[in-house]
């Protein structure tokens, strides 16, 4: 368990030191405005998208925790967290201004994603005998809500305060192939026992799928060139959903037990990539959904505990969802240059995100993901940051 400040204490001199960088940096709203974090500057952030304006705000706590978001695809940019010396490091992989982030070949550093996450087979569905056709844009699959999903769109700041940031999105009727007209919120909130939340809400006047997620990517030493194959890994899950070769669900549910997926005592992530295993082998390395221990639906539980001996920093989530997609980072190839200044190199990288279940749709042993009218979807994920005990 953590402690109600999620972390060691530091050396009393290094707590002077932080405590100051605290008073001069972890503020939010307009007093951050133009502040900078290592290579992180507010003003970078400021441009204009189709008409809208696109900004970024920060939220923090006094436990020296900050997270930075950007409205445009409503994503994290940055989280700031003491690390084993008391130093703040940033763990969430990125770009220095809101251009590179635009520009990126990979759009999905730390965006919200929908209105359907993971993949759909062939991208093609069926709601009440009506086919829908969406775009491929992963091989001969849909991926994350299609080529300008919620992802590359300009969200609307609704209310920014000091530790919390509530978004909104209106999504149009069959925007990227999809039904319905659908009203989308997320509510980013930091807590003072170091947990940031994610909060989903939607409604729709029609039928339509959905299955939103944020799809950060993390490296808990604060490096985006070190590996993260020697972080430790545990997943509260007792199965997984194995795939085919494009990544889609055979719609069995496998247990993980005697395969290299099973997580469920911590090891390195590292430690079972080179075995000789077929899921492994699709994916590239991990690319899979698991599917959580879950007494009760809907249940907020541990999900996933990330721990970096880098710099001691320990990541629990917690979610409401039934299922956590596990990526490692194997089609980062070191081509992009992350907000250090630095290449994000192989498998220097990871997303843990918790969501249904992927190709849902066509999947009919798997929990709906349709929504209906008079319905509200809704979705809680929490992300505690501390050391390890």
């Amino acid at each position: 368990m953590l402690n109600k400040s999620g972390m060691k204490k530091p050396k009393i001199i290094l707590q002077i030191l932080f405590l100051a960088f605290i008073v001069v940096c972890c503020k939010s709203g307009s007093t951050i405005k133009n502040t900078k974090f290592k290579t992180l500057n507010m003003n970078n952030f400021d441009t204009t998208l189709d008409g809208k304006k696109i900004s970024m705000h920060a939220i923090s706590n006094h436990n020296g925790i900050q997270v930075f978001i950007t409205n445009y695809g409503a994503r994290i940019v940055g989280i700031c967290v003491p690390d084993k010396d008391g130093s703040p490091i940033d763990v969430v992989l990125g770009f220095n201004s809101i251009r590179e982030y635009i520009m990126s070949a990979d759009p999905y550093f730390g965006p919200c994603v929908g209105r359907v996450c993971n993949r759909i087979a062939e991208g093609k569905f069926t709601i009440d005998g009506i086919q829908y056709s969406l775009v491929t844009n992963n091989g001969p699959n849909h991926l994350h809500g299609g080529t300008k999903g919620l992802h590359k769109v300009v969200w609307e700041f609704v209310k920014v305060s000091d530790n919390a940031i509530l978004l909104s999105y209106f999504s149009p009727d069959m925007e990227e192939g999809y039904p319905g007209n659908l009203k989308i919120s997320v509510l980013y909130s930091l807590s003072e026992d170091n947990a940031l939340s994610i909060e989903f809400n939607a409604t729709t006047d029609k039928k339509t799928p959905v299955n939103l997620t944020n799809h950060t990517y993390f490296n808990l030493s604060g490096k985006s060139d070190l590996s993260i194959n020697n972080h430790l890994l545990m997943i509260n899950a007792d199965h997984y959903t194995p795939v085919d070769s494009t990544l889609i669900p055979l719609g069995a549910i496998d247990p993980v037990e005697g395969t290299p997926l099973d997580f469920r005592i911590p090891k390195t992530i590292g430690s079972k990539l080179d075995q000789n295993n077929i899921q492994l082998k699709y994916g590239g390395g991990y690319d899979h959904n698991y599917v959580l221990n879950k007494t009760k639906q809907d249940s907020l539980t541990l999900a996933a505990r990330v721990f970096s001996p880098e710099s001691d920093v320990q990541m629990e989530i917690y979610t409401t969802e039934p299922g956590l997609q596990f990526y490692g980072g194997n089609f980062f190839t070191g081509k992009i240059t992350g907000k250090d200044g630095k290449k994000v190199g192989y498998r220097c990288g990871f997303a843990l995100e918790p969501q249904h279940f992927p190709d849902s749709p066509n999947q009919p042993a798997f929990e709906s993901i349709i929504l209906s009218p008079g319905e509200t979807f809704h979705s809680l994920s929490k992300y505690v940051f501390g050391m390890k005990n």
